[in-house]
Order: C-alpha cells, then structure tokens, then sequence
C-alpha cells in the first residue's frame, strides 16, 4: 500500500478557525520528508520496521508514474507493505489508523498486486486507487490489466 502527500502550508486566508491548507497533489507540491510514526520529527516510541518504514518517503519504489482522474502521481511515496501473518498484519493496519496515516494531507492511496491463474497462464496486474481531493471527496479507481506469456506458434 503507497500514499502519496502533499506539503502542508499556512494559509493566506485570514480566519481565526483555519491555520494551515493542504492544496491538490502536483509534483512540485509532493512532501517528500520521512517522518516519525504519526509524522512527528521525533518520538520515544519504539515501533516494528514495517510501521517506521511507512513514515519514510521512498523513491525507488517498483513502481511507474500513474495518471489518475485529478492528477498524474509519481513513482515514490509512503508504502507499507503487506507481509507476515494475518494477526500481525491486521494489528499493523490498526496501529497506522491510530497514528492517522491517512491524513488531511493524504492525496493518493494505491494498492497493487499481481494475481496468477496457473491453469491457463495468465496473470493480472491490480491497481487499486483512491485520490483524496482538498474538497474532501474521494475517487476511487481500479484498473486491471491481464496478460499472458504464452507463444503463439
């Protein structure tokens, strides 16, 4: 699962009720700092890997630039990775709810995967895609892509 955020900033607006805007996801907009789990800068708390790991912008990620409906996204972001066993996965998932993974400062939530179906050769690659707009809507998106490496001869 990778996310992809945007800077946080202060706003130009001068109401006492609104102190920071998150504007819509662009490149030169990406935030790309690692964090603290919770993105703070710094904790005492100790964590697994797999959770400090999630708060850390990675750029090599396998991945491509991907063009959903409100914007094209880059190739890093914040990824966690589904590994381990089942308790300790659904733990995990519940811990970065509580540390707000997924924020006002969230723009894209990808997940993908590869599926095999060994009785005819084919697989299927799987991009699921959820943009979170600054208006506060969400856009979910899947795209499916089989193909196959049987010759044709």
């Amino acid at each position: 699962m990778r996310q992809l955020r945007v800077k946080s900033h202060q706003c130009q607006v001068h109401l006492n009720f609104i102190s920071n805007c998150e504007d819509d996801y662009s490149f030169s907009n990406e935030e790309k700092d690692s964090f603290a789990p919770g993105w703070i800068n710094e904790t005492t708390e100790i964590y697994s890997s797999s959770i400090e790991q999630a708060f850390q912008y990675q750029t090599k990620f396998d991945t491509y630039v991907y063009m959903g409906n409100h914007a094209t996204y880059s190739c890093g972001g914040y990824v966690y990775e589904y590994r381990g066993r089942l308790i300790d996965l659904q733990s995990n998932l519940s811990l970065l709810h509580q540390l707000k993974w997924i924020d006002q400062q969230t723009r894209a939530v990808f997940i993908q995967f590869n599926l095999y179906n060994p009785n005819i050769a084919l697989f299927t690659s799987v991009t699921l895609l959820v943009e979170f707009l600054s208006t506060s809507s969400l856009d979910p998106q899947a795209l499916f892509q089989p193909f196959s490496f049987q010759s044709q001869f």
